[in-house]
């Protein structure tokens, strides 16, 4: 592949970014990350920083996007209030978007089962009327979201919290993977690649798993809404994510959709849930 102009990422230093931006220098592709204050992020080897935020007004990209041809997009908001805004400063400077979206869209419900999902649909829309070309990775539940749980475990080797609806959950380096591939690659665009891991699991599942590659017993306890609420209230979450978060464990349907498209893609079976604990078991003792 032949990439003449720089690639922006935003989330450049969350765990999904940081996975996009190895594959990304790994291709010999220039890459910029989106960063609010440069001079004080942590460095990323081969990558340049570039000055942005996305909850400010049109997410100051005006000078970051310059000379760009393609954006890797994550939407750290629960709503898409001020998307089209960012997507017009977009729509001026660059070709194309590849945002990360959810396996739990369903194009032909009028809305979506819980907010998480209708926010992911709603920026679908937007991207779609934003004239920009697009593609959409339609992942489901990232395996890094377990880290969450570290604490927890390392203390009490208990994970308690509302349960939620098995998922086959996916190794976030197949879906930054996938990203790369559709980062370079026009091919992809206008596809909507639904990615997943290689099972279905309960949440009592990936905590056992966690357990085995820490050679210690671990379990989930589930925890009725209104408790769960209060606690997560006194950790100070915000309001908001709380009641999207418990919207999602208690009105997202059960699914047991589990798709080809990682090994379709990148040629190799979509990594287990197991071999990411087994990775970041350190996380954990």
């Amino acid at each position: 592949m032949t990439i003449k102009s720089d690639i922006l990422v935003t989330g450049a230093t969350g765990n999904l970014g940081r996975e996009v931006v190895a594959r990304l220098t790994a291709y010999d592709v220039s890459v910029r990350a989106l960063v609010r204050e440069p001079g004080t992020a942590a460095r990323l080897p081969g990558v340049t920083l570039a000055a942005g935020d996305l909850s400010a007004p049109g997410g100051g990209l005006e000078g970051s996007v310059q000379g760009c041809d393609t954006v890797f997009l994550v939407w750290p908001f629960l709503t898409a209030e001020h998307a089209p805004a960012v997507l017009d400063v977009l729509a001026r400077h660059v070709r194309r978007v590849v945002y990360v979206s959810s396996s739990g869209v369903d194009s032909r419900a009028a809305r979506q089962s819980d907010p998480i999902n209708q926010l992911h649909a709603d920026m679908e829309q937007s991207i779609e009327a934003s004239g920009l070309e697009w593609t959409f990775l339609r992942a489901d539940t990232l395996a890094s979201n377990a880290r969450g749980w570290a604490e927890q475990i390392r203390s009490t080797r208990a994970v308690r919290g509302p349960d939620t609806p098995a998922t086959a959950v996916v190794h976030e380096r197949d879906v930054a993977e996938a990203a790369a591939l559709a980062l370079t690659d026009d091919r992809h665009k206008g596809a909507r690649h639904v990615l997943t891991g290689p099972q279905v699991l309960s949440r009592a599942d990936l905590v056992h798993a966690i357990g085995e590659a820490i050679g210690s017993p671990t379990r989930f306890e589930p925890v009725p809404v209104e408790l769960a609420r209060e606690r997560m209230l006194a950790d100070g979450r915000p309001p908001a994510l709380v009641e999207a978060l418990l919207a999602a464990a208690t009105d997202r349907p059960a699914s047991d959709l589990v798709t080809s498209t990682v090994q379709d893609l990148t040629g190799t079976p979509a990594r287990t849930f197991r071999s990411w604990a087994e990775e970041h078991a350190d996380l954990f003792h």
